[in-house]
């Protein structure tokens, strides 16, 4: 195995990824004040927006109030995701950063989902892909279901391969493999994530792993092994999948954080702003943050 890396960067997704299955109403100045507080902690990348149908993702209709009255960090990217061209448009007039496209390596989950073939899928993102390129944007591809999935359960790895090359020909700056459903080991985290460096490079891979079972920390880790570098957490451990049923939240990026802070690896993040900012939305939401290292530092906090 090769040495970890020293440096890695964490996409942070609760913004998006996070909060769009709540099913209260969660105000723009809510979310404004998310995102403001996560890139004062010094993220590089922020999911902020999502420009779907909000008929669809009713969570996500203020997307361009939000980006609209963001403050924005110089060095951050922030990002949006875009189904289509007219999310595009709307992405582009909120002068996002990088749009993002999505697509599943799973043909029963791409079926289900949006009602075509996964090849399919990826072929509506062709003038989306150049439009991004044309516009100077960074374009970013999410693989769901890319460990396995609720309707087929196991996904050949051929199929994540085959996914990642279609995402790479539409000129992906980067490539998400997610865990949609959480059920990833290590061992199989490391066969799913070299099949995905043998279609692309692995300096443009990220894992986004699900902790549906309490193996979100060990498959990053399987993943650091590997020399991927890029991963996605949710503060305070927000978010699922609409459509996966059972998905539990994201990996949460306090544990994330905390992990890479004693593995002696850089992040640029500040662990206490990213904790007050899970206490915060944890509040706002009425409940319990489910990150275990940012609730064990808010009660050490407390005395």
């Amino acid at each position: 195995m090769n040495a970890l890396p020293k440096q890695v960067k964490i996409v942070e997704v609760g913004p998006r990824d996070g909060l769009q299955n709540e099913k209260e109403t969660i105000s723009a100045e809510v979310k404004t004040e998310l995102v403001n507080r996560l890139a004062s902690a010094g993220f590089a990348n922020i999911e902020a927006a999502s420009f779907v149908s909000p008929k669809w993702v009713p969570q996500m209709a203020t997307s361009k109030e939000v980006m609209a009255a963001i403050a924005r960090r110089p060095g951050t990217i922030y990002s949006a995701l875009t189904p289509n061209m007219q999310g595009f448009e709307a992405a582009l007039a909120a002068k996002a950063d990088e749009v993002v496209i999505f697509g599943s390596a799973s043909e029963a989950f791409s079926q289900k989902n949006i009602n075509c073939s996964i090849a399919e899928s990826i072929a509506r993102f062709v003038d989306v892909a150049k439009a991004a390129k044309d516009n100077g944007l960074r374009l970013r591809g999410s693989i769901s279901c890319s460990f396995g999935c609720p309707y087929q359960g196991e996904v050949p790895l051929d199929a994540v391969a085959d996914v990642v090359g279609r995402m790479r020909d539409l000129g992906c700056d980067e490539i998400d493999i997610a865990d949609t459903i959480g059920v990833a080991t290590p061992r199989k985290t490391q066969a799913v994530m070299q099949t995905a460096i043998s279609a692309f490079r692995l300096d443009g891979l990220s894992g986004h792993f699900h902790d549906t079972y309490g193996q979100a920390l060990a498959n990053i880790y399987a993943s650091l092994e590997l020399g991927i570098s890029i991963f996605h957490s949710s503060v305070s451990g927000l978010g699922g999948c609409p459509y996966a049923k059972g998905a539990t939240g994201n990996v949460a990026t306090e544990d994330v954080l905390y992990m890479m802070n004693g593995l002696g690896i850089h992040t640029g993040i500040d662990l206490d702003i990213v904790v007050d900012a899970g206490q915060y939305i944890s509040q706002v939401l009425g409940r319990k943050g489910s990150s275990r290292a940012g609730n064990a530092i808010a009660a050490k906090r407390a005395g």
